[in-house]
């Protein structure tokens, strides 16, 4: 009977009409339903979070370790690079992300990459951004030459440089000669991609001229388009690493300093320093732009900040709503997990923290996903969350649009099945690292923890690594942190920067 006083004060409050007719208020309390598809929000829930704890893999030390020895040969390589021809900055600040280009962590251009499968052809995935050219004069509001570029890309002259980084870099730049006689460098991403390649397979062939005991094995070095993607076997992990010439400023571009009048989600959260303490251009151009010339604007750093303040219920319905539409929508190509990532922000602005904190609400954020995407391609908008100005979908074509919005119609039809299909190739995936694993150990691969010594006692190497980091910089914080997407789970970072 206890039951019968909330339904019946319910049914009187929401409907008007008096109660006690028929059951009297005894009506079963109906599980809650999502309206389109009729599945059952608890068991979305619970498949959200299967979801989750295949996809966010625990790392011993041993897998803490091969990451930590893979991260050290790639930024080893990276100084071999710049003693090449003195081109990079001796002093470089690298932002290391967790996640490949392919998972949508930097807004690339992703028709020009091959396919890799986790699994199949690597275990973890990173996106490293490497400055080629640093431009850190914080005094004012960083202003681009964007009259030839689309909206939230620009050209780069070298005219904002010294004499001495134009003649290092001119053979990088395309040339523009003026009617006075001047002549203008621009900064070209396609020749800097081509010169990167070619320094980075010089400096490996010199690597593995010196094989060293517990070194990496360069199991695959190829360009994509604009990025490098290598493949290092470490132990018995693949890790890829996608890395990406990038020219670094500090401060914020002027084209985006109306964002920061509006109000945001991580307001009272975080400080406007730690959003705006730089962004960066990396090589990509707009649909009709000129790809040797033109860069896109990227705020890789500032949505690193940005995640600390996502719940992580919204997270997760995130990364399950992105391992559904990653294949589904991969060809034509049209939709890449930036676009969806930028709709996970506005979202968090349009909605009440409160609402989106709680933590049994995945499923209502993952089909409101699906909606928001469905949304953004029937009308073909998806501003740029920092210029908002910036509508990331308008190239697209009319039968491109219907296509994938048919396709995402079958997905919110029935999200639990997409789901489970999705569970089930995470745990393929997972099989075959552990199998690969299993093969490593009993083929005696050597690992970074059997490098000389006794193999009975423990590698205090990260310990080590750590108590130089302590003592290289006091009083910052730091902390061991793997997964930028959930700062719960820490690889080496200190402040914002990740070693």
């Amino acid at each position: 009977m206890k039951m019968a006083a909330p339904a019946a004060s319910k049914a009187g409050s929401g409907s008007g009409s008096g109660s006690g007719s028929g059951s009297g208020g005894h009506k079963p309390a109906f599980p809650e339903l999502d309206f389109r598809s009729g599945a059952r929000i608890e068991e979305l829930n619970k498949l959200i979070q299967e979801f989750s704890r295949h996809d966010q893999r625990e790392y011993d030390d041993q897998r803490a370790l091969e990451i930590h020895t893979a991260k050290d040969f790639i930024f080893s390589m990276l100084g071999m690079v710049q003693k090449l021809d003195q081109k990079l900055p001796v002093a470089n600040e690298y932002l290391l992300l967790s996640g490949g280009v392919r998972e949508g962590v930097v807004d690339l251009d992703l028709d020009e990459l091959n396919v890799y499968a986790r699994g199949t052809d690597y275990d973890m995935d990173f996106t490293l951004l490497v400055p080629a050219l640093k431009l850190h004069d914080r005094n004012q509001p960083v202003t681009l030459d964007m009259r030839h570029s689309a909206l939230c890309h620009s050209w780069l002259s070298l005219r904002l440089f010294d004499e001495g980084t134009i003649s290092k870099w001119k053979d990088c730049c395309t040339i523009v000669d003026h009617i006075n006689g001047a002549t203008n460098y621009f900064f070209s991403p396609t020749k800097v991609a081509d010169w990167f390649y070619d320094s980075i397979s010089i400096v490996l062939s010199e690597i593995q001229k010196k094989p060293q005991r517990g070194m990496p094995k360069v199991e695959k070095v190829e360009k994509n388009g604009t990025i490098l993607s290598i493949i290092l076997g470490v132990g018995s992990s693949r890790m890829l690493y996608d890395i990406v010439p990038v020219v670094s400023f500090k401060g914020w571009p002027a084209v985006a300093q109306s964002w920061l009048m509006e109000n945001h989600f991580w307001d009272g959260k975080i400080t406007e320093e730690e959003v705006i303490s730089g962004f960066y251009l990396v090589p990509a151009c707009s649909h009709k732009g000129k790809k040797d010339n033109e860069w896109r604007l990227s705020f890789a750093r500032s949505e690193v900040q940005l995640k600390k303040c996502i719940s992580s219920s919204l997270m997760q319905a995130y990364q399950a709503c992105k391992a559904i539409i990653i294949k589904l929508l991969s060809r034509p190509k049209a939709i890449s997990p930036y676009h969806l990532r930028s709709m996970m922000l506005w979202a968090c602005d349009r909605l009440p923290a409160s609402y989106l904190a709680q933590e049994d609400y995945a499923a209502h954020f993952l089909l409101g996903l699906i909606d928001d995407l469905q949304h953004c391609l029937v009308n073909k908008m998806c501003p740029n969350y920092f210029i908002p100005q910036c509508n990331m979908l308008e190239h697209l074509g009319e039968e491109t649009v219907m296509l994938h919005a048919r396709k995402l119609s079958s997905v919110r039809s029935d999200p639990a099945e997409h789901l489970r299909t999705a569970i089930e190739h995470v745990k393929a995936a997972n099989r075959l690292t552990l199998e690969l694993q299993r093969r490593g150990s009993a083929a005696g691969i050597p690992s970074p923890q059997s490098d000389g010594g006794d193999p009975g006692q423990p590698d205090d190497r990260l310990a080590k690594k750590l108590q130089q980091l302590v003592t290289e910089n006091p009083g910052k914080s730091i902390s061991v942190f793997i997964n930028p997407d959930d700062v719960t789970r820490p690889h080496f970072r200190i402040d914002d920067k990740f070693f």
